[in-house]
């Protein structure tokens, strides 16, 4: 029988939602600074979300939807510093309160913390991101609430690939059996299941017509004890009392199990 020792967060999707009124805004206010006639409405956006990775996106789009004719590589070029003013932009809005974290987030880190859970991220955005969402969601000290913060910036594969959840692990000194992972989408499972971890699902506008079959849970968002989650599916949905209206510590270590 596995204990419970760490939760280990995807960020984007999973602990805010910061895809479609976040970081697709952020990437278009880029694109008007730097003159291109770019565009990425919701529904371009949630395909293109298909591709893990900032940089990778802009790549996709440009060998995708922009017109054939010898300029790729120019376009590509200014990739960089097109995703480093997306990203200062992105900051800003942060900073400006425009982003919060999902239903039931802060108070399953705090339960974490009273229970001596370890906490981990793994995610395929930048540090700065992820620096910034805690910074203005959480109290001052939360960056050093996370034994582990693994990012683009520490590996460089991204989600399919388990690699920055391997790198979590090894960091945490834990195996996979004694955590359980945060998720929002297909790529996100894939890595976690490949690592392999026990993942909990929350789906969002842009994920919830994913596949997730190998989840232990499929819910709508954690919950409060005053805003009900919904068990959506999962391969443990059965472990979830008729009664429990969030997913608190005492869940997650009965799920763990």
């Amino acid at each position: 029988m596995s204990r419970l020792v760490a939760l280990i967060f995807d960020v984007d999707g999973t602990l805010a939602d910061t895809e479609r009124d976040g970081h697709r805004v952020a990437f278009n206010l880029a694109f008007e600074r730097a003159g291109l006639e770019w565009h990425w409405s919701q529904t371009l956006y949630g395909e293109l979300l298909a591709v893990a990775g900032g940089k990778e996106r802009m790549c996709h789009y440009i060998e995708q939807y922009c017109p054939a004719d010898g300029q790729a590589e120019a376009l590509k070029a200014l990739v960089p510093a097109l995703h480093a003013d997306k990203t200062r932009i992105y900051e800003q809005m942060l900073g400006q309160g425009g982003i919060t974290l999902r239903p039931g987030v802060k108070r399953l880190l705090l339960e974490a913390r009273e229970a001596g859970i370890r906490l981990a991220i793994a995610t395929t955005t930048t540090r700065a991101n992820v620096i910034a969402l805690l910074a203005n969601n959480l109290p001052e000290n939360a960056v050093g609430w996370f034994d582990v913060i693994a990012t683009a910036d520490e590996v460089e594969e991204k989600k399919p690939s388990p690699l920055v959840y391997q790198y979590a692990l090894s960091e945490l000194g834990l195996k996979a059996e004694q955590c359980l992972a945060f998720e929002d989408s297909e790529n996100g499972i894939r890595a976690t299941r490949a690592t392999p971890l026990k993942t909990i699902i929350t789906v969002n506008d842009y994920t919830c017509d994913g596949s997730y079959s190998d989840a232990a849970l499929v819910l709508d968002h954690l919950g409060e004890p005053d805003l009900p989650f919904h068990v959506l599916d999962g391969e443990q949905q059965a472990q979830v009392p008729s009664t429990q209206h969030y997913l608190d510590i005492e869940l997650a270590k009965k799920l763990c199990q």
